[in-house]
């Protein structure tokens, strides 16, 4: 069985997430710089080879009122690229309330303000892959 990968799109970066074997948990891996899109698949194509990436979930936000905005609307074309380039199943995972959580963990663990930034995106992607995890195991 492969992994997944959790994927948080952000307007500078991406924050990247890795299920373990089993697809029990997630682990924050990296937080990708975005560049140029064809910098920034590459990089993602490389992390997908590296962990026998099988499937990626990515974040898609939506406003409170569940209607999907220019921010989503950005997510869905991601996820386009991303089956076209990386020739694997995207599935899209509300990811509302992630942001706002890792920030909370990190400022609960008293986390520096500078190094919550550097870490903020991939706990996004760890939350927001591990709600996609929680949910298929409830089945």
């Amino acid at each position: 069985m492969g992994r997944i990968m959790g994927l948080d799109y952000g307007d500078k970066t991406i924050g990247v997430a890795i299920s373990d074997a089993f697809g029990w948990t997630a682990q924050g891996v990296e937080v990708v710089r975005r560049r140029r899109p064809e910098d920034d698949m590459a990089r993602l194509r490389q992390l997908v080879g590296e962990n026998e990436v099988t499937d990626i979930v990515l974040g898609l936000p939506k406003n409170m009122n569940n209607t999907i905005g220019p921010r989503g609307e950005m997510c869905l074309a991601f996820a386009e690229s991303l089956r076209e380039a990386l020739e694997l199943p995207v599935v899209m995972w509300d990811e509302r309330l992630s942001t706002a959580a890792a920030q909370r963990t990190l400022l609960e663990a008293d986390v520096s303000r500078k190094k919550r930034k550097q870490v903020v995106d991939k706990m996004a992607a760890a939350i927001i892959l591990q709600n996609y995890l929680d949910s298929k195991s409830n089945r």
